[in-house]
């Protein structure tokens, strides 16, 4: 007679093992998850601001040959105010198709963006991922390294913009 066999012969894992390949795996979990999410948060701001500088080619190219900011709605007035407000599903249609065939109308949050004008200036605002605009007094020119914090498109250029690591 050979040796007999026994039931545990070595063919699987430990309960140890197995609970040292889970808490490896939750660590880098820990570790990736932020990074993720905080990357998420810059794609939308990234796809904003593209958003946000075709737009203003389009409102300057209108500008040029209308002298003239166009209303962001489709009515003929379009008050001037510190705080933007917000565009709708019906506005630019100034802008459509000569100058932007489908302007964007929602920033990489999904809320509307703003849009202030008079005769010589426009603003373009979304509101962030708190989903509120900053008042333009409240706003601080240059970076910001706040998600919540608004990037601000006035008269061909960024004046409040994202940079560096993000919060």
């Amino acid at each position: 007679m050979g040796p007999a066999k026994t039931r545990n012969s070595g063919a699987g894992f430990t309960l140890i093992e197995l609970l040292i390949v889970i808490a490896i795996i939750g660590i880098l979990a820990a570790i990736a998850i932020p990074n993720l999410l905080n990357a998420v948060q810059r794609a939308r701001q990234k796809r904003t601001m593209a958003d946000m500088r075709g737009l203003a080619t389009a409102v300057e190219a209108y500008c040029i040959d209308n002298s003239l900011y166009p209303t962001a709605a489709s009515c003929s007035t379009y008050p001037y105010t510190a705080t933007p407000s917000a565009i709708d599903d019906s506005s630019w249609t100034q802008l459509v198709p000569t100058y932007l065939s489908n302007p964007p109308r929602r920033d990489g949050w999904a809320n509307n963006y703003g849009y202030v004008n008079d005769a010589s200036n426009y603003l373009i605002q979304p509101k962030g991922r708190d989903g509120r605009y900053t008042s333009f007094g409240s706003l601080v020119c240059g970076t910001t390294t706040n998600f919540n914090d608004d990037i601000v498109y006035a008269n061909g250029q960024f004046i409040q913009f994202p940079d560096g690591p993000q919060n």
